[in-house]
Parts: C-alpha cells; sequence; structure tokens
C-alpha cells in the first residue's frame, strides 16, 4: 500500500517529502536583473541545491549581463555619432606621390574623438597583435564601461620610405595603424579645414573591380575575426585614396555581415 504523504515548497523552491528534499524543475529565469539575482542568492546558500542548475543559472546571468552590455554599448556608440564628430586635416604632405594633400595627424583625431567618447562611457585603447620584421599589425579595442567591447585590426609593412632608419620605419607604421584603426572603429572621417587644391573633392576613387573584390571578402567572412581582417584590409586601401564614399560603403558591409554573423550565433 502507498502511503499518502504531504509536501510543501520552502523558499528555494525545493520540495520537501516526508523529511526529505527533492529537487523541483530548474525555476522559470526572470527578465529582472534583481530577481534573478535573488534566485542565484538564494541558491548559493542552500548547500542541497543541485550544483548544475545553479552554474545553469550563472551562465544565464552572463548571457544577460552580456546582452545589456552590448546594448548598452550599441546606445552609447549611437548618441557618440550623433556629435558629428568633426577631425581637420592639419598636416601637408610635403613628398611622395601624396604630395599636396593633407591629413589629420594622429593627435588630431585623438582629440576630436576623446571628448564625446568619454562622455557616453566609451574609451579606446591599442595594442600590436602583429610586430614582425616585415608586417607590424594593430588593434584599436573601443569599450564601454559596462563591459562590451569592439575592435579593429589593420596590418602594414614598416615604412621605409625617406631617410628613416629601421626604428624609425617601425613607429611611421604605428602611428598610421593607430591613426587609422582608431577612425575606423569610430566610424569617421577627416574634413579638410580648407581648399587642397583638387577643387574641394573627396580624394581618388577606389577601382571598382577592387572594391568588389573587397565587398566579396567582406560578405565571405566565416567568422568576427575574419571579418575583422577583411575590412581592415578594404578601409587601409580606401584610407589611403580618401576614398570617403568607399569607406562609408566598406563600414556598411561590415555593420550587415557581423548582424547577420550574430544571427546565426
Amino acid at each position: 500500500m502507498v502511503a499518502a504523504v504531504a509536501e510543501k515548497k520552502d523558499e528555494t523552491n525545493l520540495i520537501v517529502v516526508e523529511g526529505e528534499r527533492q529537487r523541483a524543475p530548474l525555476p522559470t529565469v526572470p527578465a529582472d536583473a534583481s530577481s534573478l539575482m535573488k534566485i542565484i542568492d538564494r541558491a548559493a546558500m542552500d548547500p542541497n541545491f543541485d550544483v548544475a542548475k545553479l552554474e545553469h543559472l550563472l551562465k544565464v546571468r552572463d548571457q544577460w549581463e552580456a546582452t545589456e552590455a552590448r546594448k548598452a554599448y550599441n546606445q552609447a556608440f549611437a548618441d557618440f555619432k550623433a556629435e558629428a564628430v568633426v577631425i581637420i586635416k592639419n598636416r601637408d604632405v610635403t613628398d611622395g606621390p601624396l604630395k599636396g594633400k593633407r591629413y589629420a595627424e594622429l593627435f588630431s583625431v585623438v582629440n576630436a574623438v576623446t571628448p564625446p567618447l568619454s562622455k557616453y562611457g566609451l574609451s579606446h585603447s591599442w595594442k600590436p597583435t602583429k610586430d614582425e620584421k616585415d608586417w607590424i599589425e594593430i588593434t584599436c579595442t573601443l569599450k564601454h564601461t559596462r563591459g562590451h567591447s569592439e575592435s579593429v585590426s589593420m596590418g602594414g609593412h614598416p615604412d621605409t620610405g625617406g631617410a628613416k632608419n629601421p626604428l624609425q620605419a617601425r613607429i611611421s607604421t604605428i602611428t598610421y595603424l593607430e591613426r587609422c584603426t582608431l577612425k575606423a572603429i569610430c566610424g569617421v572621417a577627416e574634413q579638410g579645414d580648407d581648399n587642397d587644391g583638387n577643387g574641394g573633392g573627396t580624394g581618388g576613387q577606389m577601382d571598382e573591380k577592387v572594391l568588389a573584390d573587397h565587398l566579396a571578402a567582406i560578405d565571405a567572412a566565416a567568422d568576427e575575426p575574419s571579418l575583422k581582417k577583411a575590412f581592415g584590409t578594404a578601409w587601409t586601401a580606401a584610407e589611403a585614396l580618401n576614398d570617403t564614399k568607399t569607406m562609408k560603403k566598406l563600414g556598411d558591409r561590415k555593420e550587415a555581415r557581423k548582424a547577420k554573423l550574430r544571427s546565426r550565433a
């Protein structure tokens, strides 16, 4: 004969049957952060709570926090873009194929973007991700105070033009890559402070076939690291031409591909 038993639920959502605790199904995770933390706190204090379920709750919490951090980053970046940052070309090119052109030095870019970035909880940093004899790669990371960050990487050969010694050649490339990656991650371009002798045009224009190849490489990127590499290569080529229309097109295509990759995750 099966004896009838009484059962009740305690605060940890565990069922007590004849003095013995049995584990109930994992509670539904609420959307509210404070409610989720209360569940986790109660579970952590209960020595009989299933460790696997606690680990699951912690994983859900981490995923929720990451999603919220990404939302905060996106909002902050949108607010930053609304500031309409202006970067002035303050330096003349005195030799080489671009002689007579103007460009913004690194400090000019940094001074233009840092105040509005900081205003919305964003900050940038660089680090060398490749430092080889014949190749240098710099990664610029934009990070929000909530923890989410995004990066852009670009690479190039040491700039041996002019009378530079080996160290100066590397510093020249590093500075150039820092300038390009910062503009790329912020989605900003330079603006002339006067007519540069070319009738106020936007600069050179990338060959259509070359552009098509770059766009195809971005579309074919299988993951975000390869996407960043394809975009960085294309952006560097467009930057060298000061082709602002192509730079915008590349940026739009990169964001579209990124969104598609994340939708598959």
